[in-house]
């Protein structure tokens, strides 16, 4: 099984660099992370940190390799804002990374709106964790979408540890098109299959969460799914490669 894991080519669109403290008590350089990357046949990964400096640091040092999403909080209006310009502009970030559990906001409040807005205007997408209540549930990014229709969002775990969350993060994206969905730490490997059936076999994306989930993890969870070779080399490569023109 490793070796199959390790033969697909893959992008992970969603993991960190830094360290993490209280709770989880992890961490991976950008260093480490790349000579993970290396091991395991992950061509690109798609990081974020808050604050940004750690994430712009480590995308300028390995610029081939990494790929910033810029991690904003939306409370700080135009500095926020002045963040995402500065690193799409000067240090190619690809996407803007959201995380309304951390921050303690809903993706349809009102302070999310000018970032949706300025996402439009760059053609870059919002990835947006989801999975927790109060602040992160897939219907609330739905509702963003709604608001958004020509703002392509990701929705990141795609609804996370709860079944009913993953539930409602597919049926959001059933209905409304600008809406992706990101496999990181979601534990059910069949929703994968349904996702990719019913959703789209473009809007669906593998992502490993480094330093929290172990390369191993996140690969076979995808490679059980019952997808077929080629339909895993959409989750593990394609989508996230169109979705970010890399």
């Amino acid at each position: 099984m490793l070796a199959k894991m390790k033969s697909f080519k893959k992008i992970d669109a969603h993991s960190h660099v830094g360290y993490f403290g209280s709770w989880s008590d992890v961490g991976i350089t950008p260093g480490e992370l790349v000579a993970q990357m290396d091991e395991y046949n992950v061509e690109k990964a798609v990081i974020s940190t808050f604050p940004i400096q750690e994430s712009i640091d480590a995308v300028d040092k390995f610029p081939d390799r990494l790929v910033g999403a810029a991690w904003v909080n939306p409370y700080d209006g135009e500095k926020a804002l002045d963040e995402i310009r500065d690193a799409v502009n000067n240090h190619g970030f690809k996407a803007i990374k959201l995380h309304p559990l951390c921050q303690s906001y809903t993706p349809n409040d009102e302070c999310v709106f000018p970032i949706a807005k300025l996402a439009r205007e760059l053609d870059i997408p919002l990835m947006i964790h989801t999975g927790h209540p109060p602040f992160s549930l897939p219907w609330s990014v739905a509702q963003l979408a709604d608001i958004y229709p020509d703002v392509t969002m990701v929705m990141i775990h795609m609804g996370h540890g709860n079944g009913m969350y993953v539930q409602s993060a597919i049926d959001m994206a059933k209905k409304y098109p600008n809406l992706y969905l990101e496999t990181s730490g979601m534990p059910m490997h069949t929703k994968i299959k349904e996702a990719y059936e019913t959703v789209g076999a473009d809007r669906i994306m593998w992502g490993l969460d480094a330093p929290f989930h172990h390369p191993t993890v996140e690969m076979q969870r995808t490679i059980v799914s019952g997808l077929t070779d080629e339909q895993l080399e959409d989750v593990f490569y394609n989508n996230v490669k169109k979705l970010l023109k890399l």
